[in-house]
């Protein structure tokens, strides 16, 4: 089976860094997403990256770069405030790339960051492994 999307868009709003109590760099961020066969229609895709694509993003992107992302869809069930079930739909990235021409030259500044705390770590799995190999 293959989950495999690649986006191009723009940043609605200036990414965040984030820290799990574990220590481990997360950024969560949403981009507008144009339709080839429409222009006047755009998708909002959310976006997740972790560890360094992380600190990259939140070092280079603001709001209004444009970004292609890599990576796959990611769904998850939780229950908000009022006990709705509720479904997450996201893209994970694995990799990030600049889009814009390289006249306009991206200006790395200090990201935003702040620790917080996530409800239930044991949701998120870590694929690293010791000895390099993939973990499947």
């Amino acid at each position: 089976m293959l989950n495999r999307v690649i986006l191009m868009g723009r940043f609605v709003a200036d990414p965040e860094l984030r820290t799990t109590p574990n220590g481990v760099s997360v950024t969560a961020f949403r981009i507008a997403v144009n339709r080839t066969y429409n222009r006047e229609q755009t998708d909002w895709i959310d976006i997740v990256a972790w560890r360094q694509q992380a600190e990259f993003v939140c070092k280079y992107f603001q709001k209004g770069s444009m970004i292609v992302v890599e990576g796959s869809i990611q769904t998850r069930n939780y229950e908000d405030k009022n006990g709705n079930k509720r479904t997450a739909v996201e893209v994970v990235a694995d990799q990030v790339h600049f889009a814009e021409s390289k006249t306009k030259e991206p200006v790395p500044h200090e990201p935003k960051q702040e620790s917080f705390s996530v409800g239930n770590m044991d949701e998120y799995e870590d694929l690293d492994t010791d000895d390099g190999r993939l973990p499947f």
